[in-house]
């Protein structure tokens, strides 16, 4: 099976099949090399998130990034590692001039990013155009990974990410309504955006797919703050779930305002990880209380560990948000894919061919991430695609969160759990 491991077998195959050739001190590689300096550091760019909607999702990225550096003593193939990181503020046009800048630096040899999908939507054709790839720990849009752009689908080579797609999340959680809660009509909400609308319309396919109705699909803009008419549409449409897979700043609107409006009393409210926080829940307040919310799950030993680690080295409160540990695994897969293709001059330098280091990524299987076992696709809809959908759960607000500052709120369904049923 691939693995992607530091080999000595593997680099050599790598080297035969012509990925990374070099001729005297030339490199052959069809995208380009990275030539580092004996004395020079790995540099790793960042295109994440610091201000815009959950801003504190890119200082989640970064402490993930330097945990895995940390890991390692701070060195990857005798250098010291280096993240040079730039604010895409959720946003399409900023994250595409971030990439711009990002390409003036050709010492860098790929980027971990974007948070957002948006962000992607932007700097993703910068990014594969010039050869690069980009790894990112929170982008969950289905269309990302689909390679039809008549259906949408925004793909281009070289993109890669830990996340779940948000096919996984939509199925995970339209089972959740139909089977765990026996509903038979759903209304979706969301704000336009890649991520909002591609995992509302992931829900709606799959809510159908087992039997349900979507009696309402309705959009609101980022930034909304009278959800009165979205509202009153979903009262005529006579919906027993609102799903409003929206940023935490819209969702907690819609939490406050429909839990005042007439005639949605005892309506059930699902969320997804755009408000999968702590500070979400207690700005949400009673009005949260029972809220649904879908979001990254991980369990077992090695993320165990990893969380002792992030709250000695980084915050004794421990990770807030949910994809701290993707972060990690981004991070991870990038050094490892580093490691394999790397080639060293005799005089000490670094040649890191661009197309073979997309190939490495392309050809990890069964790798032991903390989220999980991570395979890396290469097919649409899953072109780039490394979680298998296995680190997702359905939550419920309690009190203990909104009140009392619990993190996170009890697991009530797994895809697990799906799977068994």
């Amino acid at each position: 099976m691939k693995r992607l491991l530091v080999s000595i077998a593997l680099t050599l195959a790598i080297a035969a099949s012509g990925a990374v050739a070099l001729a005297d001190d030339e490199c052959a590689d069809e995208l380009g090399c990275v030539e580092i300096a004996p004395d020079e550091s790995i540099v790793v760019g960042g295109i994440l998130r610091f201000s815009g909607p959950t801003p504190f999702t890119g200082e989640v990225a970064r402490h993930a990034f330097n945990l895995a550096a940390s890991a390692r003593d701070g060195r990857l193939l005798g250098r010291d590692i280096e993240l040079v990181a730039e604010d895409s503020a959720c946003s399409e046009e900023l994250a595409r001039e971030a990439a711009q800048r990002m390409l003036a630096n050709p010492a860098v040899v790929g980027i971990i990013g974007t948070n957002c999908s948006l962000a992607a939507k932007g700097a993703l054709p910068v990014i594969s155009e010039a050869g690069w790839l980009m790894i990112s720990p929170s982008n969950t849009s289905p269309f990302l990974t689909n390679s039809d752009a008549d259906a949408g689908g925004l793909y281009q080579p070289g993109y890669f990410r830990t996340a779940h797609n948000d096919l996984f999340q939509g199925e995970l959680s339209a089972r959740f309504a139909a089977e765990a809660l026996g509903l038979k009509t759903v209304a979706t909400v969301d704000d336009g955006d890649p991520y909002t609308r591609g995992l509302a319309g992931a829900m709606a396919a799959a809510f159908e797919s087992v039997g349900g109705e979507v009696v309402f699909r309705g959009q609101i803009k980022r930034g909304d703050t009278d959800m009165s008419a979205l509202l009153a549409a979903i009262v005529e449409a006579g919906a027993e779930l609102v799903y409003f897979p929206v940023f935490a700043t819209e969702a907690q609107v819609i939490v406050s305002q429909l839990s005042q409006t007439p005639g949605l009393e005892g309506t059930i409210m699902m969320t997804a990880d755009g408000a999968f926080s702590k500070s979400f829940a207690q700005d949400a307040g009673a009005a949260g209380i029972g809220l649904y919310v879908a979001g990254p799950h991980i369990a077992g030993e090695a993320y165990a560990a990893f969380v002792e680690t992030w709250r000695r080295e980084i915050d004794e409160a421990g990770p807030s948000g949910g994809f701290h540990g993707h972060g990690y695994d981004a991070a991870n897969l990038l050094f490892s894919a580093l490691e394999t293709v790397a080639v060293e001059r005799e005089d000490g330098a670094l040649i890191i061919g661009r197309a073979a280091l997309r190939q490495a990524l392309s050809e990890v299987e069964d790798y032991p991430g903390v989220t999980g076992s991570l395979t890396c696709q290469d097919e649409s809809p899953h072109a780039g695609d490394c979680a298998t959908g296995e680190a997702l759960a359905i939550f419920q607000l309690t009190a203990a969160e909104v009140h009392d500052g619990n993190w996170p709120p009890p697991v009530l369904w797994t895809a697990a759990m799906a799977q068994a049923e």
